[in-house]
């Protein structure tokens, strides 16, 4: 058991000032944290989690003689087996980095948070934000040798913001402890029923996010949870550092127009802060096409050329068609005929001369070696000039003509 000390003691000053309503106190150890909180009379409930069973027991002992009503004890590994959300959270993790000795390494749950020493926090943000209310506060005590950016990094990266409360000097490290809130933008996700929200990946204009949408609650039929209709969605979120002037809005607006004619992942909402859409199962099309079969990449690339003649119809161009290496995926083959879907819309435009086919034709043709490897004998020359004549076409009907003799000249 984790015997209170000196960075106890110091977020034991926080809890008697912030702890209200229901109150979670996670890896309670002694108890000091939980034992503090219940004395507010703002707090109606404690409930105090720890995986070490001589902590729980002898806390248990200490409600049982004292008559702790408010104070409810389990016993778990975070928030395993945990029900319902809290006004306050509080975690004073193990924060040191793993230490050996001899080579062993040193098992000590109460210290050790990790290789690095912030494992076990990274585990607590990816999941926090489901036990707190929205307008929740987490009380979170680290030290400068779990690695301060690092913390910093996971918070953000939840969609959380930080304020720091206090900071405490010991003989060779520093006490830090925040006041941890969801940010606007989560706020405005999970009201839309988004759970589970965590940081993907980082785009040159925005970062992207995944979550879970249980879809049986957009269709308004049914009260009850349906796991099998619970699937991820992708949310997109600007980069405050991006200087593009296109907005997410502008992207959700030409992504609408594109879903209109079947092009795209469906948009699910949008607004100056986001863009959520479904997400789109497969691969990018470099990797697909080196797996797949000759007919498949020839059925692909003909579904992707008519889906960029629409576009050119439409008046919109996509941009990057001619190196579109991440802006598709494709899904299916074999006895499952492939699936393309367009992606990353945030560059597009209104232009009189669209030129997605044209960029299309010419990533064909850049992508000649791992066309052949298929058995594929292009006629890049004659590629080009049909791609020339397409560009140089205005009527409709002929452009569609010039689009047949592209596909036909792939066929060959």
């Amino acid at each position: 058991m984790y015997e209170p000390a000196e960075d106890s003691y110091l977020l034991q000053k926080y809890v008697s000032i912030f702890a209200e309503g229901r109150v979670l106190d996670l890896g309670t150890g002694s108890g000091i944290q939980a034992l503090t909180a219940i004395k507010n009379p703002q707090v109606r409930e404690v409930v105090a989690i720890d995986i070490d069973e001589e902590s729980i027991r002898a806390l248990i002992t200490k409600q049982e003689r004292e008559k702790l009503r408010k104070l409810t004890i389990e016993q778990g590994d975070l928030f395993s087996g945990l029900k319902g959300q809290f006004n306050v959270i509080i975690f004073n993790p193990p924060y040191l980095p793993q230490d050996k000795v001899a080579g062993k390494i040193i098992e000590d749950k109460a210290l050790y948070g990790g290789k690095k020493g912030w494992e076990i926090s990274e585990r607590f943000f990816q999941d926090v934000s489901k036990y707190l209310l929205p307008e929740g506060r987490i009380l979170f005590l680290f030290s400068s040798l779990t690695n301060k950016k690092k913390i910093e990094s996971l918070i953000n990266e939840h969609l959380l913001v930080f304020k720091e409360l206090s900071r405490g000097r010991m003989a060779f490290e520093e006490l830090y402890i925040y006041s941890i809130d969801k940010n606007p933008v989560l706020r405005k996700l999970e009201a839309l029923g988004i759970e589970s929200i965590g940081y993907f990946s980082k785009g040159s204009r925005g970062k992207i996010y995944r979550g879970l949408l249980d879809y049986s609650k957009l269709e308004k039929k049914s009260l009850f949870r349906d796991k099998s209709k619970i699937k991820e969605v992708v949310i997109k979120l600007k980069r405050v550092d991006s200087k593009a002037e296109s907005s997410l809005q502008d992207e959700a607006r030409w992504l609408k127009i594109a879903n209109d004619s079947g092009i795209g992942p469906k948009i699910l909402w949008s607004d100056e802060d986001y863009v959520v859409m479904e997400r789109i199962e497969g691969q990018f099309i470099i990797p697909w096409i080196e797996i797949s079969t000759k007919k498949d990449v020839a059925l692909a690339l003909e579904d992707v050329l008519r889906q960029c003649f629409i576009l050119d119809g439409l008046g919109i161009s996509k941009e990057e068609m001619h190196r579109p290496l991440k802006h598709i995926i494709i899904r299916g083959r074999g006895d499952f005929k492939p699936k393309v879907t367009l992606l990353d819309f945030e560059r597009s435009r209104q232009t009189e001369k669209p030129q997605n086919v044209t960029q299309f034709v010419e990533f064909i043709c850049r992508t000649r070696k791992e066309l052949e490897k298929k058995g594929w004998k292009l006629d890049l020359a004659k590629l080009r000039v049909l791609a020339s004549e397409y560009k140089k076409e205005s009527n409709k009907e002929k452009r569609k003509e010039c689009l047949e003799k592209i596909i036909n000249c792939l066929n060959n």
